[in-house]
């Protein structure tokens, strides 16, 4: 037994070593060794086999990254800068108006990409959202505001069962949002940093001219988090912002957008302090 514990000890050490030498950091090499452990697990309770609790040695490390989310002034001028909507090639402009319904609504990229008109209602002049999401089987019923509503009326079709803003692959659209985001100036220099056995880095780019910019960071996550984090900056309830999200009560990774939120009010706060402190 002492033998076999010491094994699966060097197992688990020279395994994660070997990540972490090829440039893994704490969430990915802890998801495998999660699904190590989820293995040794199925073995012993479904299969009968007597494998063993070395499982139990091998601890799932955690990393919270930071959230990249749209500020409302930048959201602002992606929805009304109509010079800048026009400076756009068609395509950049059909990615920029997905996204902009997506920071709105909050969908998911995969929800996003199955709408049709039927999931769309005119209910006493106003129009409101309505699906299932695809990921949690949630259901929604989301008021629409008035520019996501033109976004609506600017795709729609005649074709119920078509989809409202057809095909794009997930690396093309990625790739469009940062060439959007470079052409509206979201170039801000960011600092990117991420964990290795627990010990925070910086992520640095390969040359010293390249520096890591926000719109680099702009990809189809930041469309929910935007919208998550917007509805509680502008000060909507958080049970309320949970309930449009599909986010439960005891969701941990909704407290991350609170705490975002948090610390964006209390920047724009200090701002007003310094002013009013200057004489």
């Amino acid at each position: 037994m002492t033998s076999e514990k010491s094994y699966w000890k060097k197992i688990y050490q020279k395994f994660t070593e070997f990540l972490y030498k090829k440039g893994c950091h704490d969430n990915y090499v802890g998801a495998n060794i999660k699904v190590i452990r989820v293995f040794f697990n199925y073995l012993k309770n479904d299969k009968d086999l007597s494998t063993g609790d070395f499982q139990r040695l091998f601890y799932v490390r955690k990393e919270e990254i930071e959230i990249f989310v749209l500020s409302p002034e930048q959201l602002k001028f992606l929805i009304h800068d109509k010079e800048f909507e026009q400076s756009l090639i068609p395509s950049y402009r059909r990615i920029k108006d997905i996204f902009v319904f997506g920071c709105t609504t909050g969908l998911r990229y995969s929800d996003i990409f199955l709408l049709t008109n039927k999931n769309f209602e005119k209910i006493d002049g106003e129009w409101y959202l309505k699906l299932k999401s695809k990921k949690t089987k949630t259901f929604s019923f989301i008021k629409l505001s008035a520019y996501a509503v033109t976004i609506f009326q600017r795709y729609t079709t005649s074709n119920n069962k078509a989809t409202l803003f057809g095909n794009t692959s997930l690396f093309n659209f990625n790739k469009s949002l940062k060439h959007i985001g470079e052409f509206a100036g979201f170039t801000t220099p960011i600092e990117v940093s991420r964990e290795k056995q627990g010990k925070t880095k910086r992520i640095t780019k390969k040359t010293d001219t390249a520096k890591n910019r926000f719109c680099d960071k702009m990809s189809s996550h930041m469309m929910r988090r935007t919208a998550i984090t917007t509805l509680l900056i502008l000060g909507m309830p958080e049970h309320l912002v949970r309930k449009i999200s599909g986010h439960s009560h005891a969701s941990t990774s909704f407290n991350r957008y609170v705490h975002y939120a948090q610390a964006y009010m209390d920047k724009e706060i200090e701002k007003v302090h310094s002013k009013l402190e200057s004489y």
